[in-house]
């Protein structure tokens, strides 16, 4: 029987992790300029860009006090590997800087499915790519 599993990754940034976590929560649509070889576009498909539960390719849930949004993956090519798929970021200060700590909880749809370390590679290359944006940037 398939169960959930988990994996992390984390990154030290030397934006704020205000600034990093806005980027995030309320100007997603910057996200395709940022990173464009990961990332070639993001709507707002309902809602807008501020409001949490908008849907723009991806719907999420933000708390504010701990600057954690969990993502809630609806379909993709993701979907087709896995039944569940719920990428996590949570982003906390630490000394002058910040740490970007993405954790991935998944249940793949058959063992054959390996896990999912390329998406990682690409969420600590996300958060260089953010952070490099915003102290070169006004966001």
């Amino acid at each position: 029987m398939a169960q959930i599993e988990k994996l992390e990754v984390q990154t030290e940034i030397k934006s704020s992790a205000a600034k990093f976590y806005e980027i995030l929560r309320s100007k997603a649509y910057l996200i395709p300029k940022i990173c464009p070889d990961y990332v070639k576009d993001i709507q707002a498909l309902q809602g807008d860009w501020d409001s949490v539960g908008s849907v723009r390719l991806w719907t999420y849930v933000a708390d504010e006090q701990s600057r954690t949004i969990t993502f809630n993956i609806l379909e993709g090519e993701i979907m087709k590997h896995y039944k569940t798929y719920k990428p996590i970021v949570q982003v906390t200060t630490i000394g002058p800087g910040s740490l970007a700590k993405w954790s991935i909880e998944y249940e793949k749809k058959n063992e054959d499915i390996p896990p999912p370390h390329k998406y990682m590679e690409f969420l600590a290359n996300f958060n260089k790519a953010v952070d490099a944006y915003l102290l070169t940037n006004k966001a």
